[in-house]
């Protein structure tokens, strides 16, 4: 695979090389898109469409299952930016929520 053709099924999918997707978006776009140009349901569909979608879902999951991922705390806090506040502010008795307990009470 080339980056050109990376690129490429990205755009078919409608997503940019810019963009932070996961394998279930992934998956999610590729079956609604199989599922609007399929023949069976639209007269009109192109069937050389649903060999161009499923292509393109093979590139980008090619690509996507031989991506190295990285388990370093830096890496997972890039991740999950809510856990990585949670983490900097977890001295902070608003951010810990003990201001809520407190409220309860």
């Amino acid at each position: 695979m080339t980056y050109a053709e990376l690129k490429e099924a990205l755009y078919l999918f409608g997503f940019h090389e810019n963009d932070l997707l996961t394998i279930k978006r992934i998956k999610q776009r590729h079956r609604n898109l199989v599922r609007k140009a399929h023949p069976d349901l639209h007269q009109q569909a192109d069937p050389t469409r649903i060999r161009q979608l499923n292509e393109a879902a093979r590139i980008i999951m090619e690509y996507v299952n031989s991506y190295r991922f990285s388990f370093t705390e830096e890496e997972f806090y890039r991740q999950i930016p809510e856990e990585h506040l949670r983490h900097q502010f977890s001295w902070d008795p608003i951010w810990a929520g003990v201001a809520e307990l407190k409220e309860k009470h």
